[in-house]
């Protein structure tokens, strides 16, 4: 069952995140709160028009124009042809696509696909926006406008925001109140952070001793290395700020590599990259087994949980990289401080992730 006994309220106003791994059914509820899809059971009681956006593809006719699309749309709505009107030019100024809006959406990009998608569910008159993952075609800086103009939706004109991504940034900038997906039950309905927290939390393998010989290999890598196993050489994973992580890797060479590196990327919880780091490389004889201690300094990492992923790569002649293995989730690590003042708690949200060494005067 995509989904299984879900009990849900959502209040008018709310700005409401739903986060899940792939498959959870977070875009099977969307589909049917949008009325796209019936549930095979149960009732749904709506209070409003729906404006929704779940994959580019269900949002226009591709023949049409997007003045045309903007027009259907505000159809379905219920909306006339003169409150349409009336919104046209904010659509327009607001997606971005002023000089193609007459042409047929099929010769659109992606990405003004979903600039003038997203344009039209904004701003046509709906009580409650539906918004799935779709924001990521868009550039960075149409992003940062979605979320703006998500978050007075909201706020100011009252409005409710279903919210469905895989990006925590946005979940915390957007949303009041998050709803965790697992399996296709709710797992979890409350606080964004405590929700994050528990979406991400499986995520920090905090073992000594941790072993890789019983996985599948991701399609694209060579498997010519096979990383067995990491053990931490520090008495344990909770490391003093200032200090840095020593371990050791074993790994199999299964065919001759000459140029073995290594790539270490520390992760925070909600997987945006605090740092990268590569080791030299060493050449590897096919049918031998390897056995390699490193330190990682993360002396300058702030204090708190992190997670290390590790390639296993060799450069060409090209300066491309041939990758002879990943693990995603090498070791979940904690960098803490004996000096905290008042129970200090880093803010990594505000501050990042990085502790620039202090002030120096200078004369």
């Amino acid at each position: 069952m995509a989904l299984n006994g879900i009990d849900l309220t959502i209040y008018q106003g709310e700005a409401v995140g739903i986060i899940g791994s792939n498959g959870a059914g977070k875009s099977t509820l969307l589909k049917l709160l949008s009325k796209v899809t019936a549930p095979t059971e149960g009732e749904i009681d709506i209070y409003g028009r729906i404006a929704s956006m779940l994959e580019v593809s269900t949002c226009f006719n591709g023949e049409l124009t997007g003045r045309e699309n903007v027009y259907m749309n505000g159809a379905i709505l219920g909306m006339t042809k003169q409150e349409i009107d009336a919104k046209m030019e904010q659509i327009i100024e607001f997606s971005e696509v002023r000089d193609f809006i007459d042409t047929p959406v099929k010769r659109y990009s992606s990405g003004m696909f979903v600039k003038l998608a997203f344009s039209v569910a904004a701003h046509l008159d709906s009580e409650i926006m539906i918004m799935d993952e779709v924001l990521a075609v868009g550039d960075m800086a149409f992003q940062k406008k979605c979320l703006t103009k998500m978050r007075e939706a909201a706020k100011e004109d009252g409005r409710t925001v279903l919210y469905v991504s895989h990006n925590m940034n946005t979940i915390r900038q957007l949303c009041d109140r998050c709803i965790v997906l697992d399996k296709g039950k709710v797992v979890f309905e409350g606080e964004v952070e405590e929700a994050i927290e528990l979406y991400l939390g499986d995520a920090k393998e905090k073992l000594i001793h941790n072993d890789f010989t019983v996985r599948k290999y991701d399609p694209w890598i060579t498997a010519d290395i096979r990383i067995n196993y990491l053990n931490v050489i520090n008495e344990s994973n909770d490391i003093q700020f200032g200090e840095k992580l020593s371990f050791s890797l074993e790994y199999d060479c299964i065919k001759s590599v000459k140029k073995l590196c290594f790539r270490a990327t520390v992760l925070s919880p909600d997987r945006s990259a605090v740092g990268t780091t590569e080791s030299l490389p060493v050449e590897c004889v096919g049918g031998e087994s390897y056995k390699r201690c490193y330190e990682l300094d993360v002396s300058q990492v702030a204090p708190g949980d992190y997670i290390m992923q590790i390639v296993a790569f060799e450069p060409d002649n090209l300066g491309n990289q041939i990758r002879h293995d990943y693990v995603p989730k090498a070791v979940g690590f904690t960098i803490y401080t004996r000096n905290q003042l008042n129970n200090f708690v880093w803010n990594h949200n505000a501050w990042g992730h990085h502790v620039i060494p202090e002030w120096k005067e200078t004369k």
